[in-house]
């Protein structure tokens, strides 16, 4: 199984809170705060998706972790650049193949709850998200954590309708090796030619306040 898990929003230079009250204003929705990423050093606020899929907007942390961890790094240079769409993760069943082509071993994650739950998972491919930015990072989503899994923090209200890429659709079929599975089957994708950085120009949601782009 190969499906479009979430799409990272890295926050610009008025921070965490300002950025997550401008996207939950614009699409008339709740927040969920999110947590630490003790071994990325990035801290998130989360909005649930319909398709169990969510919306994340992430923010580093001057934090050792952060100089680090590729994730870490990852949402450091959006940020500094103005913030703005960082990339995108597809959730499969399996990363071995992942590893044996990339040559390394995914990476654990992990978020603790307040009330003493943990959510955990698996992640690998974000150093070749930093390289080109339009292919997306890939993630297992530890077993036993279904029910924490951040699209279900609150019943959703919003919908992920689209992405604009710039980019090649068979570069990123081939970096997933996936000619014969649709990892957008659950989304559209407007692919535009990079006339500059190759990545996530936009994307669509049909929310509260209706169709809404950012």
């Amino acid at each position: 199984m190969m499906r479009l898990d979430h799409v990272s929003y890295a926050v610009g230079p008025d921070g965490l809170d300002s950025t997550v009250r401008r996207i939950v204003d614009v699409l008339g929705v709740e927040r969920v705060k999110g947590g630490l990423h003790p071994r990325f050093g990035t801290r998130n606020a989360i909005i649930p998706l319909a398709k169990r899929q969510y919306l994340e907007i992430v923010e580093v942390l001057d934090h050792p972790s952060a100089d680090k961890a590729p994730f870490g790094q990852a949402v450091r240079n959006r940020s500094q650049v103005g913030g703005g769409w960082m990339g995108w993760c597809v959730t499969v069943d399996d990363l071995s193949h992942f590893e044996e082509r990339l040559g390394r071993k995914a990476v654990p994650g992990n978020r603790k709850f307040p009330d003493g739950n943990e959510l955990t998972w698996q992640q690998i491919g974000i150093k070749g998200l930093i390289a080109d930015p339009q292919v997306p990072y890939l993630l297992r989503w530890d077993e036993g954590t279904e029910h924490l899994h951040p699209s279900q923090a609150y019943p959703p209200q919003a919908e992920l309708t689209k992405l604009a890429i710039a980019g090649s659709p068979e570069r990123v079929t081939d970096w997933l090796n996936c000619p014969d599975t649709d990892p957008f089957e659950d989304v559209d994708v407007n692919w535009i030619a990079p006339s500059g950085t190759p990545g996530i120009m936009s994307v669509t949601f049909r929310s509260p306040n209706g169709e809404v782009t950012i």
